[in-house]
C-alpha cells in the first residue's frame, strides 16, 4: 500500500503533482537558509563585520570542497526514482544499501580534507589578514560535520525520489531550531564568537542525519534500510558514480568560478565581503526556490522514463518551466523590494560599518537576484537532461558557460573596469549564455530518445 508521503509521478495530473512535490522542498530550503543566516545575523550583531565577514566569506570555499561529493547524491535520486517509477524493489534495495555505504565513505574523506586544507585555500583565496583567523577556525570545526551533511544529502535523495519532500522539511525544522538555540547560547552566552556558530552548525548536521537514517529505517516501502545489509555493489557503484559524478563536477565548477569572484571581492576589503555576504544570503532564497524545482525536473522526468511514459516528458518539462519562472520572479521582486531591510537584520545599528555594508549588498541584489529567473531556467533544462541519464552534457555546456566565461571576464573586463559593478554582471550574462546552449541540448536530446523509446534500453 502506497505511503501517504510518496508521490506517483507517473499517473494523474502534472503541474499539481510538480507543485505539490516542490513546495515542501522550497520551504525546506528557506528553513535552511533561514537556520544559515541565523548564523550571520548572530555573529554580525554581537561579534561585529570582523567575524561576520569571516563565516560569510567562507561559503564558496565550503562549496567547492563538499559539493562535488553531495552532487554525487544526484545519481542516487535519477536511479532511485528511476527503478521506484518502474516498481523494481530488487534495484531499488541495492541502490539504498550501495548509495548511504558510498555516502560514510565520502562523508569521513571530505571531512578530512578540507579539516587541513582549510588554511592553505583561505590564503589562496587572498583573504583579509585580519579574518583569516577566526575564517579559518569556522572552517575547521565546520568540516568536522560534513561526514553528517553527506549522509543526510543522500538520504534526503532517497526520500525525494519516491516523492517524499515532507519529512525532510520535517527533520530540517528540528534540527535548525536546535542550530538557532545553540547560536544563542555559544555566540550571546558563552562569547564564542564564530567557534560557537561553527558548533552549532555540526550539531545540527548530526541531529539531521540521525533523523533521515532513522526516517529510512522505519520506511516500509522498497526504499527500507537495513544497516547490516550495508555493501557496494559494484556495477550500482559504478552507476552511481556515472551519473552523479558529471552533477558534482558541475556543482565545483560553479564554486569555482564563485570562488574566483569571492577572491576579486575579497581585494575590496572586509566591508564588500561582509556586504557580500549578507547579500549573498538574501538572494540566496531565490536559488532556494529554483533548486526545488530543479529536483521536481529530475525526478518526475526520472520516473516517468523508469515506467516508459515518454509521452509525459514534455508536460514534465513545461510544468517545470512555468513553475520556475512563478516562483523565481515573485522572490526576485520581493527580494529587490526589501532589500535594505533585509539586509539590515545583517549588521548591527551600532556598527560604524552599517550604511556601506547595506549600500553595497544591493549592488549585488540588483545585478544577481533581479535576473535570477534566467538561472532557474538553466537549472531546469539541466535537471530535465539529468533526469534522461544525459549527466555529462550539462557539465560540459556549464563548464563554457558560467566557468570559462567568468574567468574570461574577471581576467579581461574586470580587470580593465574594476567595480562591482562589473564584476557582478558576470552572473546575468552567463546565464543567459548557459541556458540557450542547454535548451538547444535538450531539444536535439528528446528528439532523439522519443524516436528510439521504443527500443530503447533505459538502463543505458
Amino acid at each position: 500500500m502506497k505511503q501517504s508521503h510518496e508521490i506517483d509521478m507517473t499517473n494523474g495530473p502534472i503541474f499539481k503533482k510538480v507543485f505539490m512535490f516542490s513546495l515542501p522542498l522550497l520551504l525546506t530550503g528557506v528553513l535552511q537558509l533561514l537556520f544559515n543566516a541565523a548564523d550571520v545575523i548572530v555573529v554580525g550583531k554581537f561579534a561585529g563585520s570582523l567575524a561576520l565577514a569571516a563565516v560569510g566569506s567562507n561559503g564558496s570555499l565550503i562549496n567547492l570542497l563538499v559539493n562535488l561529493f553531495i552532487g554525487i547524491s544526484t545519481g542516487v535520486n535519477v536511479l532511485a526514482a528511476r527503478f521506484y517509477g518502474g516498481r523494481d524493489r530488487k534495484e531499488m534495495f541495492r541502490c539504498v544499501h550501495c548509495s548511504m555505504a558510498l555516502s560514510l565513505v565520502l562523508g569521513i574523506f571530505v571531512g578530512f580534507l578540507g579539516f587541513f586544507l582549510s588554511t592553505p585555500m583561505l590564503r589562496l583565496m587572498r583573504a583579509d589578514p585580519e579574518v583569516l583567523p577566526l575564517a579559518s577556525l569556522y572552517l575547521r570545526i565546520y568540516f568536522l560535520g560534513v561526514p553528517a551533511t553527506v549522509v543526510y544529502n543522500f538520504g534526503a535523495a532517497i526520500l525525494r525520489a519516491v516523492g517524499d519532500t515532507e519529512r525532510p522539511l520535517q527533520f530540517l525544522v528540528i534540527s535548525g531550531a536546535a542550530n538557532v538555540i545553540l547560536n544563542l547560547i555559544s555566540v550571546i552566552g558563552l562569547h564564542l564568537s564564530v567557534a560557537g556558530v561553527a558548533i552549532a552548525t555540526v550539531v545540527s548536521q548530526y541531529i539531521a542525519a540521525a533523523l533521515v537514517i532513522k526516517c529510512l529505517l522505519h520506511s516500509e516501502g522498497s526504499y527500507r534500510l537495513e544497516l547490516r545489509k550495508l555493501r557496494f555493489f559494484k556495477d550500482m557503484l559504478l552507476w552511481i558514480l556515472q551519473l552523479g559524478v558529471p552533477a558534482g563536477l558541475q556543482n565545483s565548477i560553479f564554486s569555482i568560478s564563485n570562488v574566483i569572484i569571492q577572491s576579486a571581492i575579497n581585494s575590496f576589503g572586509y566591508v564588500t565581503m561582509a556586504a557580500n555576504s549578507a547579500a549573498g544570503n538574501v538572494d540566496g532564497f531565490i536559488s532556494i526556490a529554483i533548486n526545488s524545482v530543479f529536483h521536481a525536473s529530475l525526478c518526475f522526468t526520472s520516473q516517468n522514463i523508469g515506467a516508459k511514459k515518454y509521452d509525459r516528458l514534455g508536460r514534465v518539462l513545461s510544468s517545470c518551466i512555468i513553475l520556475v519562472l512563478l516562483f523565481s520572479v515573485t522572490m526576485s521582486g520581493l527580494v529587490y523590494l526589501f532589500g535594505p531591510q533585509l539586509l539590515s537584520l545583517y549588521v548591527s545599528s551600532a556598527d560604524a560599518d552599517r550604511d556601506a555594508v547595506i549600500a553595497l549588498g544591493m549592488i549585488r541584489l540588483t545585478y544577481v537576484g533581479l535576473p535570477y529567473f534566467l538561472c532557474g531556467l538553466m537549472e531546469v533544462a539541466s535537471g530535465t537532461l539529468r533526469g534522461m541519464g544525459k549527466s555529462w552534457l550539462p557539465l560540459i555546456i556549464s563548464t563554457v558557460g558560467i566557468c570559462v566565461f567568468r574567468m574570461i571576464w574577471i581576467f579581461t573586463v574586470f580587470s580593465a573596469y574594476p567595480t562591482l559593478q562589473i564584476l557582478y554582471l558576470s552572473y546575468p550574462i552567463s546565464w543567459i549564455i548557459t541556458p540557450t546552449a542547454l535548451f538547444t541540448a535538450l531539444y536535439l536530446v528528446r528528439r532523439n530518445f522519443i524516436q528510439a523509446a521504443p527500443v530503447q534500453n533505459v538502463r543505458h
